[in-house]
């Protein structure tokens, strides 16, 4: 009995001996210039998947002893989120691409995103995107919302949101800032074309609602009943409300139409699609051109209802993406004028996928180029055919509407 004691007391400390003596020589390869990969890492968390991606020979050894290094060293302790650090992360490898419209979104900006499109949430009302500088803009502020009751303008660079900087800053990190609860107020510094200084904006924040369609009823001269179209988003709800907008148009004869995408910063490329198809008879919408320059085409989806009914559209430097894609295709296809100021320029295109514990992420995936092969980026944007700017002093007048109507005389 006591030679079996004896002899498991031998056994375990051999077993504690072979531990000790493992931990110690992994400590002395791990601290030689030994590439050593993620089996050596001791965290100083749980670590639920270290298996790193395939065909991916990188030692991610300095990421984990920078990160263990920051567990034990940094002073105020509190501050450690190992999810903000890990979301960090992701977003720094992200980011280094370059790329501003490529982001990783953490929980709170990926259901910011979602809302946006779907239609309904809490802020000022700005659509935001990037100049040819990289410096974060105005895109366009929505109708009725406090950004544009307090007279911000697209393409206003927002130089400080709050008392942060905006240089370098990632848009999904500006829309966070920007956010918030109903009633609560947001300063934001903006620098605006032809102004010597910044101008401040206090902003209320309150609940976005935001129709994708609404439709108006003017007359020409001559007295031809025109439909306005304002459509302001590619979202989740714009088929729905299209269908009726235009359902209500036929129903009132209309005898003409006027098309206004100023200031509709894009969304959805199949919406895109959807709405053109309304006026195009058949053939091509838009390219799409991967990373190997191969295009595939996005052609005619449904037989359109607005076919034949004389078209204007109306374009400004608010108008990106998905309305450019709209407009490009009709001032292609010849199906209508562009009327008012040259487009955004923004040709690429974003694949939104949803990741794991709520975040999500949008990769550019190609770019698109309009039937005739037009790049936005290129140009700088789309030039309207009809240039004519809106009025600056007088915003109860829109000279560029009633140019656009007077085409349709």
């Amino acid at each position: 009995m006591f030679f079996m004691k004896d002899l498991l007391k031998n056994i375990n400390a051999r077993i504690v001996l072979i531990v000790v003596l493992s931990f110690l020589l992994g400590w002395q390869l791990g601290h030689r210039d030994i590439q050593i990969k993620w089996v050596t890492y001791r965290p100083t968390i749980s670590i639920i998947n270290k298996v790193p991606p395939e065909k991916i020979n990188l030692d991610f050894k300095l990421f984990w002893d920078t990160w263990d290094l920051l567990s034990r060293s940094y002073l105020d302790k509190k501050n450690i989120d190992p999810n903000k650090l890990f979301y960090g992360a992701i977003s720094g490898m992200v980011s280094a691409l370059g790329d501003p419209y490529t982001v990783f979104l953490p929980p709170e900006q990926q259901k910011f995103s979602k809302e946006e499109l779907n239609g309904s949430f809490e802020g000022v009302g700005i659509q935001l995107g990037f100049n040819k500088d990289k410096r974060l803009v105005v895109v366009a502020p929505l109708s009725g919302t406090p950004a544009e009751k307090a007279g911000i303008k697209p393409a206003d660079v927002i130089v400080k949101i709050g008392d942060r900087d905006t240089t370098s800053m990632t848009l999904p990190e500006a829309v966070n800032l920007i956010r918030g609860a109903k009633g609560t107020q947001i300063e934001l510094a903006i620098f605006r074309e032809g102004d010597s200084d910044t101008r401040s904006f206090t902003l209320t924040r309150d609940t976005i609602i935001v129709k994708s369609v609404e439709v108006s009823e003017r007359q020409t001269k001559s007295g031809k009943k025109v439909a306005v179209v304002k459509l302001s988003r590619f979202g989740e709800r714009t088929e729905d409300e299209w269908n009726e907008a235009v359902s209500n148009l036929l129903s009132a004869q209309s005898q003409a139409l006027v098309l206004d995408l100023r200031n509709n910063p894009g969304g959805f490329l199949d919406g895109a699609v959807f709405i053109a198809s309304e006026f195009l008879d058949g053939g091509t919408v838009v390219l799409q051109e991967n990373s190997e320059g191969e295009k595939l085409s996005f052609k005619v989806t449904r037989v359109g209802k607005l076919t034949k009914i004389p078209l204007s559209v109306l374009i400004n430097k608010g108008s990106a993406s998905a309305s450019e894609i709209v407009a490009g295709a009709i001032q292609d296809r010849k199906r209508g004028e562009l009327v008012g100021e040259k487009s955004f320029g923004k040709g690429t295109i974003q694949e939104s996928q949803d990741l794991l514990g709520g975040t999500g992420i949008h990769i550019t995936v190609a770019k698109w180029l309009t039937p005739n092969g037009r790049w936005v980026n290129d140009a700088g944007g789309l030039d309207p055919d009809v240039k004519i700017e809106g009025d600056k002093e007088d915003s109860t007048k829109d000279p560029q509407l009633e140019r656009a109507i007077e085409l349709l005389n």
